[in-house]
């Protein structure tokens, strides 16, 4: 039997991505990703969060970590992997996200009117191995210009 490993999440980033360097200069973005879980309590429903640690390493995290702001919406494409140490005389562990792929959705929340970043109604995605030189994630962040005779409106329907 094959062991499978992977994880999706669509989320919203409960704090600004921290980007930090190991000794040997690899760097290193970390964030944390806030799903709800709707969930029956009585006669109602609610939404009930729940956290998760996300890491990005080496070009992909330095690159994407300018856009990965507190209250944005992305998805997390990747892996778990459980840290184990001791400490104090006690094991102790922590299981994070991996993230392969991170897809940057909806709008910038700290912007006036919340636009996209590539100014239409698709996401911006970036993968570091899809990137010619590990830059900045694809998007053009300019407004597309309308098509000749279209009311200006995009079509891109997530569904």
């Amino acid at each position: 039997m094959v062991d499978l490993n992977r994880v999706v999440l669509i989320g919203r980033l409960t704090r600004d991505a921290e980007l930090k360097y190991t000794a040997n200069g690899q760097a290193v973005c970390k964030f944390s990703v806030a799903v709800n879980r709707r969930k029956k309590s009585g006669e109602q429903w609610v939404d009930e969060p729940n956290f998760f640690d996300v890491v990005v390493w080496g070009r992909q995290g330095e690159s994407i970590n300018q856009y990965l702001v507190k209250g944005k919406m992305v998805g997390v494409d990747g892996e778990l992997r459980q840290d184990r140490w001791e400490q104090d005389g006690q094991n102790r562990s922590r299981v994070e996200i991996v993230a392969a792929n991170i897809q940057l959705l909806g709008g910038n929340p700290g912007a006036a009117g919340g636009g996209n970043y590539n100014g239409g109604g698709a996401s911006s995605a970036y993968n570091g191995s899809a990137s010619a030189g590990g830059g900045a994630p694809a998007g053009d962040f300019s407004p597309a210009p309308a098509a000749e005779g279209s009311d200006g409106f995009t079509d891109d329907i997530p569904f």
